[in-house]
């Protein structure tokens, strides 16, 4: 078997691998998003809670919180998926970081254009959600970029939960064929492609919600 050969069969990973990266991706967005929101417009005590949640989530490695959830939770009867447990924890994990990420870029907007809006009548929703979260949006892209690599790169712990994504494939064709150089780069390689459609995906995000009037960084 040939390097080609090797790639098409690591092929049959790389969908699962890319299936697992956006939907812990989406986890992360979607998540890292309402709790940036509702910081800026909930109670002290929501506030405090979300503080929580991002300690305890960026405290605690992915690989411990993988097992918690789809080794743990059956114990008290909730049975998860193997995607679904990669999206409670790595996805979770990553969303606390996001999380992060979209309140650093809050705190960056022009206060005085927030202070306009509010004296034109515009409720704190209706200027979070017309004038922050656009801003935040693409300040953010270069965190986004970083926390959605690092969700490609532990994306391979979900062969531990029996995923069959690239790196269990590349395990397989080891064992069989002994050509583990060859099998292991060819798991970069792929690793590198999926890299680059992310980063496509990112900034087709960032063109989205660009400000107008603002050159792209």
């Amino acid at each position: 078997m040939g390097f080609g050969g090797i790639l098409a069969q690591l092929a049959q990973g790389a969908a699962q691998t890319i299936y697992i990266t956006l939907a812990c991706c989406a986890t992360a967005l979607i998540v890292g998003l309402v709790v940036a929101g509702l910081r800026r417009v909930a109670s002290p005590l929501v506030v405090g809670l979300l503080d929580v949640f991002t300690y305890v989530y960026r405290g605690v490695p992915v690989l411990v919180m993988l097992f918690m959830v789809y080794f743990g939770l059956p114990g008290i009867g909730l049975k998860v998926s193997p995607l679904w447990a990669m999206m409670l924890s790595l996805g979770l994990i990553a969303a606390a970081y996001v999380g992060e990420v979209f309140r650093g870029a809050l705190d960056a907007v022009d206060p005085t254009e927030i202070l306009a809006a509010q004296a034109s009548g515009l409720s704190r929703v209706q200027v979070l959600m017309s004038i922050e979260l656009p801003q935040m949006l693409r300040m953010s892209v270069p965190g986004l970029i970083n926390e959605f690599t690092t969700i490609l790169k532990y994306s391979p712990f979900g062969f531990t939960v029996g995923l069959p994504e690239i790196t269990k494939q590349a395990m397989t064709l080891t064992s069989t064929t002994l050509r583990g150089i060859e099998i292991y780069l060819a798991v970069g390689v792929l690793y590198f492609l999926i890299y680059r459609l992310l980063l496509v995906g990112v900034h087709l995000l960032e063109r989205r919600f660009r400000v107008p009037g603002l050159s792209p960084q």
